[in-house]
């Protein structure tokens, strides 16, 4: 994925070793996340060279305002990118805000994810712009996109929220039709309860194969350790990977 917008940037710090080797040279700021990110992706049994592309999608309805202001969103976005540096040789993530409609897909890229997420939110209207929760078109956007990649590798969507949207039956619908195809979709609740339909969607009859998981991340994601943050996410996404792969979705 080509990033038309890249900057001069001070020369990448080396990464140490991990159990997955990042597949691009890593900024400072990075670089702790990466080695953690790497970590959790073996002790979920994902076999070293998986490639993988990693997509964030991340709600922008009202009551994310905090979230957004607190910098958890942005921080998210660089858990993200860690995460992508040891999966997808490019090292860009593909970013989707969504609230009552999905907004245009923005690379976070190793030399532009600094402030990205701020300035895409202010693009957008900040506060006063922010909605609903429309799950389903932040979903139908990840697949186009990845559908138009012309892909051939997996994808693993990081898919924030902090609440149940107001289309779910159609939620439901997407994700037990989204089960045919070769995307994995790890939900992550922000906020102080627990989203009961996230759970819900986890344990979603009628499916081909799992491929969805939750993770609470609590009031204050920010101050959550990375290491539990990539646990929630790669976990599950393991354990899909042979079970994808016997129903004909992976090679």
């Amino acid at each position: 994925m080509l990033n038309p917008f890249k900057k001069t940037q001070p020369a990448p710090a080396p990464v140490a070793a991990a159990q997955v080797e990042p597949l691009v040279a890593v900024p400072a700021g990075l670089v702790s996340l990466a080695k953690t990110a790497g970590v959790s992706l073996t002790k979920a049994g994902v076999p070293a060279g998986l490639r993988a592309a990693v997509y964030l999608v991340v709600d922008r309805s009202l009551s994310m305002a905090d979230y957004f202001d607190n910098g958890s969103v942005q921080h998210l976005a660089d858990q993200a990118l860690g995460l992508s540096v040891n999966l997808d040789d490019d090292g860009t993530v593909p970013l989707v805000f969504f609230d009552n409609r999905p907004y245009p897909v923005v690379d976070v890229s190793l030399d532009r994810y600094e402030g990205v997420v701020a300035a895409q939110h202010q693009l957008h209207g900040g506060k006063r712009s922010m909605g609903g929760t429309y799950y389903t078109a932040a979903m139908n956007t990840v697949i186009e996109h990845y559908r138009n990649s012309g892909a051939t590798d997996p994808a693993l969507v990081v898919f924030q929220t902090d609440g149940a949207p107001q289309d779910r039956d159609a939620a439901r619908l997407q994700l037990a039709q989204a089960s045919t195809m070769p995307i994995f979709w790890a939900f992550v609740g922000f906020g102080p309860d627990k989203v009961a339909f996230l759970k819900e969607l986890d344990k979603l009859r009628g499916r081909l194969v799992d491929n969805a998981s939750y993770f609470h991340a609590g009031a204050d994601p920010r101050g959550l350790p990375d290491r539990q943050l990539y646990d929630g996410i790669t976990g599950e996404f393991g354990r899909w990977l042979p079970a994808a792969r016997a129903k004909g979705l992976l090679p």
